[in-house]
């Protein structure tokens, strides 16, 4: 069964300052900091110390469905729709490269080592070594759009959702496609391991949440209604002890992760 613990959740603050809708957000060097970006084009960074003004990072001309910060080199990577990448130095709040690689909506980006793993919506994966913004290879598994990526350094594979219903697992190495799963009835929208990378967790606009065994070549482990309507992504909190389930039905879920197991 569901936990039924109860979680005191209490909001402390409402942002304003970005013009269109709000599409991603990313972490930043410290706990005290993230950034926001989406519609209207504008990357912010705000501080926890002081929430009432968030600071302009960059400003591109089109919107802005994925970012990903990388704390080694301390940049910020900024998918631009129609555009490619940007690569956004955020102590100097300047783009310091970019690479036009496609004319499609990116709508997510995930790194492991110096390589940047993009999803498109024209089915496309691309990887990129991210210090020459050199592409490295291009996946083509699907006509319809790549949605969401999750990478797994234990097992060394990654994880790809697709709008044809299917969540497809490459090598992290050589990128040959290991396995295909029909994972959901509608397209899949996001995917996340768990923090043990046993289980891979999966939503989409079926509004299910689906748990797949990792150890067990990705059976089903669980499969619930968890929302009604699509779910756009999954998170954990940082001590793992929860994640949390977002979606199109205005809706953020909090679930214990050891129901996981069970």
């Amino acid at each position: 069964m569901i936990s039924s613990r109860q979680i005191a959740i209490h909001k402390l603050y409402t942002l304003r300052g970005h013009k269109d809708c709000i599409y991603t957000l990313a972490h930043a060097e410290t706990k005290s900091q993230f950034y926001s970006a989406g519609g209207d084009g504008q990357v912010v960074e705000w501080n926890f110390d002081n929430m009432e003004e968030g600071k302009l990072v960059a400003r591109l001309p089109s919107s802005i469905y994925a970012m990903y910060f990388h704390p080694t080199y301390h940049v910020l990577i900024v998918g631009q729709n129609f555009e490619g990448i940007h690569i956004i130095d955020v102590k100097q709040k300047k783009e310091t490269g970019s690479i036009a690689f496609t004319k499609a909506a990116i709508f997510d980006i995930q790194c492991y080592e110096d390589r940047l793993f993009v999803a498109s919506s024209d089915g496309m994966v691309t990887i990129i070594d991210m210090v020459n913004l050199k592409i490295i290879q291009q996946l083509k598994y699907s006509q319809k759009s790549a949605r969401t990526i999750a990478i797994n350094p234990i097992r060394g594979e990654f994880a790809v959702g697709y709008s044809d219903y299917s969540i497809k697992i490459f090598d992290i190495d050589d990128y040959q496609l290991k396995q295909a799963i029909e994972a959901h009835k509608n397209s899949v929208f996001t995917v996340k391991y768990s923090p043990d990378y046993q289980f891979l967790l999966s939503g989409g606009r079926d509004a299910h949440l689906n748990i797949w065994s990792v150890e067990e070549n990705y059976a089903l482990h669980k499969s619930i209604v968890a929302h009604m309507y699509a779910i756009n992504h999954i998170d954990y909190k940082q001590d793992h002890k929860y994640f949390v389930t977002c979606s199109m039905d205005k809706s953020i879920k909090v679930w214990d992760a050891q129901y996981l197991s069970f």
